[in-house]
């Protein structure tokens, strides 16, 4: 299947490594080119890279930390000089720490509020004229399946993604008559660098090997495993796609079967 990604221009955040470094190299594969962006200059360097060396695209690394505004608009001043425009933005970070709701503070909620739903909001508006002008895009939003059943320890995530995607859901229609399309994707458990931080955290509060705490996870998973980077990749490359054309303010998840919910 052709996705029609090809000469595109894409604006990735969080992607030296993880699930944004995944839908990056996708698209890249794609024959996209994209802008990464991550607060860590040797990270992005070192994705881009590899995204070269893999795909043999050409993509630009910035370094911006996406919980504040003028980072946001260096990365989309960046992507402007160097590619022209936007047409695709996977709205994309790190995230917070780990602990119950009464665990923190207001800095720390505050800090929250600024990387997981505001940068989505910067990052957005910054994109819309820049697609609006080039006669519609597609936006895609990476959440937690925290949307669907609040996590354990993860009062930060449970609280602020489920603000993102009712965020998303409403550009999705606000966005429509400007043919830009808004959908969020949702990953289980996708074998990254922030899920082993989790499962080590996890695995110490009940008393577990990180093993045996990892095996107790895979089986509550209908497909027996945790995900690949690249299983959420290829299905953030095709909700950015041409393919997807009429997918939008859909919440799309990519765990397994996970989450046994209907909606």
């Amino acid at each position: 299947m052709d996705l029609g990604l090809k000469g595109k221009i894409a604006m990735v955040g969080g992607a030296s490594k993880g699930l944004g470094f995944a839908v990056a190299r996708a698209l890249a594969g794609e024959g996209v080119h994209v802008c990464i962006a991550s607060r860590d200059a040797t990270a992005i360097q070192r994705a881009a890279d590899t995204i070269r060396a893999e795909t043999g695209g050409s993509p630009l690394p910035v370094t911006a930390d996406l919980s504040r505004a003028d980072a946001i608009v260096a990365w989309h001043e960046a992507t402007l000089q160097q590619f022209g425009g936007v047409d695709l933005l996977f709205a994309n970070t790190g995230g917070p720490p780990a602990g119950s709701a009464l665990a923190f503070d207001d800095r720390a909620w505050q800090c929250a509020f600024e990387l997981l739903l505001m940068s989505v909001v910067r990052s957005i508006r910054a994109v819309v004229p820049s697609m609006t002008s080039r006669g519609g895009g597609a936006i895609l939003v990476g959440t937690s399946s925290s949307v669907k059943e609040p996590l354990p320890n993860l009062a930060l995530s449970n609280v602020l993604r489920s603000g993102v995607t009712s965020l998303a859901k409403t550009l999705s229609v606000e966005l429509a008559p400007q043919k830009i399309r808004v959908n969020t994707i949702i990953p289980g458990r996708i074998a990254t660098d922030r899920l082993r931080q989790l499962d080590e955290i996890n695995a110490n509060r009940q008393g577990l090997s990180l093993p045996d705490h990892q095996a107790r996870a895979a089986a509550s998973i209908p497909l027996g495993r945790y995900g690949t980077p690249d299983d959420f990749g290829r299905v953030g490359a095709f909700l950015l796609s041409d393919a997807a054309s009429y997918i939008t303010g859909a919440s799309v998840q990519v765990d397994g079967g996970l989450v046994k919910g209907l909606l």
